[in-house]
Formats: C-alpha cells, sequence, structure tokens
C-alpha cells in the first residue's frame, strides 16, 4: 500500500511518485536510537527516521513486534500524509515521536483489516 504510491503534494498540486528503497539502523550510520526508511519522492531522497523505542513500547502495548514490512507502511503513510498535508517542505529528513510512530502503525494495520474485511 505505502511502498510505491502516488500522491498529490498540497502546495504545487503536482502528482509525485514515492517509492521506499531502503531500511537502515541508524546508530550504524548517524549514532541515532532510530530505524531509518528511505523513500524516493520523484527520484529525491526523504529520510523517514522512526524512533527505536516504538519497537519496545509497541510489543509492550500489543505483545507483537514491528516488521521490517510494517515499519516500511508506516513510514509510507506518513511520507503521504506530510505532502499531501503540505508538511513535507521537500526536506530530506523527517524524524517521528514514539506516539506519531504508532498512530501510523495503527492506521496501516485498521486500513489493512478494512481492505480484508472488503474481500
Amino acid at each position: 500500500m505505502y511502498a510505491d504510491f502516488r500522491c498529490t503534494d498540497r502546495w504545487t498540486g503536482k502528482q509525485v511518485h514515492c517509492m521506499y528503497q531502503a531500511l537502515i539502523v541508524a546508530i550504524a550510520t548517524r549514532h541515532a536510537d532510530a530505524v531509518d526508511i528511505k523513500f524516493l519522492v520523484d527520484g529525491q531522497p526523504a529520510w523517514i527516521a522512526l524512533p527505536h523505542p516504538a519497537w519496545g513500547e509497541y510489543h509492550k502495548r500489543t505483545g507483537r513486534v514491528i516488521t521490517d514490512p510494517l515499519a516500511v507502511e508506516a513510514a509510507g503513510h506518513y511520507l503521504k500524509w506530510a505532502i499531501e498535508a503540505g508538511e513535507s517542505g521537500g526536506r530530506e529528513m523527517h524524524t517521528l515521536t514514539v506516539e506519531e510512530t504508532l498512530r501510523h502503525i495503527d492506521t496501516v494495520l485498521a486500513e489493512e483489516r478494512a481492505a480484508l474485511s472488503q474481500k
């Protein structure tokens, strides 16, 4: 759903193509306690930094783990929201809080459940 998508930029009205490219544990690259997920937005890099403590908090709340594909979907959902809401501002790095991360995960999972129930 959100690993490869198109959306409309709020300010330009232009449709942009967003495509997942990489997932990197940020401590190895920038000494941050995060997981960085890279998308290409019309060929330009956009990194979504999900805080590593979100993994522990999600497990504490649900008993489940955040898988790499779920992290990509949550980051993509955030990116789509940011572009459509005019919040991306062409930034290359977007840093989410634990609560923002969990909110996007919950939304992605709810959308997935709704899609499955329609089948």
